[in-house]
Formats: structure tokens, C-alpha cells, sequence
């Protein structure tokens, strides 16, 4: 009988791979193929290739109009005209998550719906969807400042990659330090970034700045749906749970590494220019490691998923615990939190509020949420830990994650009143949250999935990192100047 149960067990855990699998490269084709088709589109009706992506890229697989390269082979990122100085023109910098993508990739798709286009001083910077953290921290800093991606000596030793990686030829907003700090605006795992790179900025990580940063060159972060303290769906995906970081055999994960280490081997420049998973800096390209070097990264012995350097066991439990330790909530920077939740409770139980409202890709995995309990054979991963407190979720977030630093202790925070629209006084170093109604996806994207919403939350976001935040202190080189 026992047999027959693993059996049965095994059955249906590779139907729900098979399944989720499906449906998640349908989705990732799709929004391609719609990437494609709207610049093919734009290059029939125009008759002009200079706006086609799909022709710069084919320009770039022949060795035509090419940029300057550094060292490691990485394409040289020219950026544009600086943002305008000034602590009131502060630019709004918006940071995507798992899976998303910046300005230039994914042809004429937003991965922020147009957002960006509602405020005339906002950056949107192209990160690794699925390099670590502590990487993606690393090059928005690059990105900001200019100059090459540092990932650091000794990170770079441990996790087995080049120290440097793509060169970025004039900072986006080259004048960055505490005088002229910025707005993040983050989605989902964008949150953790941002907290990663002000604790650098802090802790003076940056070669050649180590005299200059500190935690006030950032203004404020405001989260969307951002992974604060962890998810069990990312356990769900295929994180063990007993260490938050290697992969369970049968998975949803193990596939998506097999799929990364193929399409980043093959390297074929028409793919990439329109989406990559940003292991650049891991040499992982057919032209440098060959067969056996494609052998050896799906064998486990190289790459980002030998060395855990990768965004999934960044979203474990364990892992937000560790960081969370050691990050800080700065007393001169405001943080704002929205959080995003799809269930309800309904005869004791936790169910998704509407299925027709969640997106295909959620659907699955909000009702296993819904139902989650912690492994009996794996340690809980923190005093205090209840299932039922991480039963609410948008589809691929705990609602309870969203809110606050939480785990292993709260940060200080209050809820954002609705009284704040009449002139709530906001103070620094408070985690402001509020709960919102919607998937982990109702922001970005499709914009008409959220309507008006989407409309309300962006105009209230920026008006307040225009008009409504003033630091209670001033930096010290202010009050030196003054």
C-alpha cells in the first residue's frame, strides 16, 4: 500500500509539472512571439529598419555597428542624457523582478504597462531575470553611475563567474551620491535589490567609492508585491525546503534550469537581443565552454545552479531570514509597501477570491498556496512559524511577505491610513504598507486588466516622490554646505 502511495504521489507530482511547465511556456512564447510580431509589423509599415530590433540584432550576429567591449566579450551599453541635477528632480527609477526585463528588450512590450511613460524623469534599467541578488544589486548600481560591473573578487571567486561584466559607457544618472539621491520603485524580487544595494551603498562595497556612498543617496523604495521575507512558492517550484537552495529532482525549477542552460549555450544573438537570463558573466556560451562545458553545467558541476548564484534560493524562506539579519531600514530613506492578495477565507479555509480574475499562470499555484503546509521532515524555518499565516497570496507571493520586513524580526512599519490622501505626515525609516485587491502581475504588463487602478496607484506613487517627501534631516554634507 505504501508503494502504491509513493507511486501515486510521484504520478501526480509530474502531472503538476508537466502542467505548469506547459502553461508557463506558452505564456513566455507568447509575449515573444508578440515582441516579434510587433516589430516585424513596424518594419513592413515603415519600410525603415532603423527602428527594428530584429534587425539591429541580426546587424550585432554579423559583427555590424558594434559596440566597444570589455575585457570578458560583453557588449558595451551606451546610456543617455543624464537626468537633470536637483534633489526635487530626483529621478524615479523602476527595478522589475523575476522573469521581467528593462528599456530595450522585449521589442515594444512594457514590462511596467506604460507606467514609465507617465513621468519625464524615469529610468528603467535591464536587469538579470534570473541572476542573483546580490548581482542584479551590482549592476543597477553600474547602471546608474556608468562604468564596468564589479561583482566583487571575492563573490565572483566563491560563485565561479568573471568579476566583471557589461560596460556601461555614461551613467544614467552619472551625478548619483547623497546631494542627488533617487526614487526606486520596485516589483516583486526588484524590492530585495534595491534593500541589497543600499546596504552596500552603506557598507561601502563599491571599488573606487568608497569614500562617497552611504544609505542616503537613496530617497525612497517603494514595493509593489515585493518578496520581503521569503515564499513557499518558490518551495512549491522546487526549492528543497530542508536548506532553501538546492533543487528537488521532479520540478518545475529543474526544467526552467535545464531550458536556461540551453538557451544560454546556444547564445543566438536574435533571442537575446530581445531576452536573455542575464548569466552573461558566467561564460556559458557554446563559442567558450563547447560540449563539454554544456555537459558539465547540466551535470551540476558549473553555472549559477552548481554555485546557487541564481535568483531561486534568493526567495526562499531561509535565505529572506539571512538577509533581513543584516539589512537595514535607514532612518533617512521613506518605504512604502504595497502588498497584493487574491484569497479569502471561506467556511475555515483558504481559497482564491476569484478564479477568473487571477492570470492563467497564477491559478495553479494559488490554490496550492492556499493549502500550504511546511514539510514535516524539514526544520521550521523560524521561531513562531504558522502555515496559516502564509496561506494568503496573489498567485505567486504570501501576502504576509509583502508587507514588512518580518523575519526573523519586524521592522518598524504602520499601515498607510486612509486618512493619508487628506495629509498623513510621513516620517523616514518606517515601512508605510497598504493592501491592495489583485494578482502579482494586475500592475504590470496589461494595464487594462487594472483599469483606473493602474492609473490611481502609478499618478499617486510619483506625485509623492515629487511633492511629498522631504528628508526631516540633512545629510552631512548638506549641513557642511550650509
Amino acid at each position: 500500500m505504501s508503494r502504491f502511495g509513493d507511486f501515486v504521489s510521484i504520478v501526480l507530482r509530474c502531472t503538476e509539472v508537466a502542467i505548469s511547465t506547459f502553461v508557463h511556456i506558452t505564456y513566455g512564447v507568447s509575449l515573444l512571439s508578440a515582441a516579434l510580431f510587433a516589430d516585424a509589423c513596424e518594419l513592413i509599415s515603415s519600410g525603415s529598419i532603423s527602428k527594428s530590433a530584429t534587425v539591429t540584432a541580426l546587424e550585432e550576429a554579423v559583427g555590424a555597428d558594434s559596440d566597444a567591449t570589455s575585457e570578458n566579450g560583453v557588449e558595451a551599453v551606451r546610456a543617455s542624457t543624464p537626468i537633470v541635477e536637483g534633489h526635487d528632480d530626483a529621478p524615479i527609477v523602476l527595478v522589475h523582478g523575476i522573469f521581467g526585463f528593462g528599456k530595450g528588450k522585449m521589442g515594444k512590450i512594457s514590462y511596467w504597462a506604460g507606467a514609465e511613460k507617465r513621468d519625464d524623469r524615469i529610468l528603467v534599467p535591464d536587469l538579470g531575470p534570473l541572476t542573483s541578488i546580490h548581482d542584479r544589486a551590482r549592476e543597477l548600481f553600474y547602471f546608474l553611475k556608468g562604468g564596468r560591473v564589479d561583482y566583487g573578487l571575492e563573490h565572483s571567486r566563491m560563485c565561479g563567474h568573471c568579476r566583471y561584466g557589461r560596460v556601461y559607457e555614461s551613467g544614467h544618472y552619472k551625478n548619483w551620491d547623497e546631494l542627488h539621491p533617487v526614487h526606486f520603485v520596485c516589483h516583486s524580487t526588484g524590492a530585495q535589490v534595491v534593500r541589497v544595494l543600499q546596504q552596500m551603498l552603506a557598507d561601502k562595497q563599491f571599488k573606487g567609492y568608497e569614500e562617497s556612498t552611504n544609505a542616503d543617496w537613496i530617497l525612497s523604495l517603494t514595493s509593489l508585491s515585493g518578496v520581503l521575507n521569503g515564499s513557499t512558492r518558490i518551495l512549491l517550484d522546487g526549492i528543497n525546503p530542508e536548506d532553501g537552495r538546492s533543487l528537488m529532482v521532479v520540478s518545475l525549477l529543474q526544467v526552467l534550469r535545464v531550458g536556461v542552460v540551453l538557451y544560454e549555450w546556444l547564445d543566438i544573438p536574435l533571442l537575446k537581443s530581445y531576452y536573455g537570463f542575464g548569466f552573461d558573466h558566467f561564460d556559458m556560451s557554446w563559442r567558450k565552454i563547447g560540449l563539454c562545458g554544456l555537459v558539465k553545467s547540466l551535470l551540476f558541476e558549473t553555472g549559477p545552479f552548481a554555485s546557487h548564484d541564481w535568483i531561486g534560493p534568493d526567495l526562499s524562506i531561509h535565505s529572506a531570514i539571512e538577509q533581513n539579519r543584516h539589512l537595514q531600514t535607514f532612518p533617512n530613506t521613506f518605504y512604502f509597501s504595497y502588498a497584493t492578495r487574491m484569497s479569502r477565507k471561506f467556511l475555515g479555509f483558504t481559497v482564491p477570491t476569484s478564479i477568473m480574475r487571477i492570470h492563467p499562470l497564477l491559478c495553479i499555484r494559488a490554490f496550492q498556496m492556499c493549502q500550504w503546509r511546511h514539510p514535516t521532515h524539514a526544520p521550521l524555518p523560524y521561531d513562531g512559524y504558522r502555515d496559516e499565516d502564509w496561506h494568503d497570496n496573489d498567485g505567486a507571493l504570501n501576502t504576509i511577505s509583502m508587507l514588512y520586513p518580518a523575519v526573523p524580526t519586524p521592522h518598524p512599519h504602520c499601515q498607510l491610513g486612509p486618512d493619508y490622501k487628506d495629509g498623513q505626515s510621513l516620517q523616514p525609516g518606517m515601512w508605510y504598507y497598504t493592501l491592495i485587491e489583485g494578482d502579482h502581475i494586475f500592475f504590470i504588463l496589461n494595464r487594462e486588466r487594472a483599469g483606473v487602478r493602474f492609473d490611481h496607484l502609478y499618478t499617486s506613487i510619483f506625485q509623492r516622490c515629487r511633492k511629498q517627501m522631504r528628508r526631516l534631516i540633512s545629510p552631512p554634507r548638506v549641513q557642511e554646505l550650509l
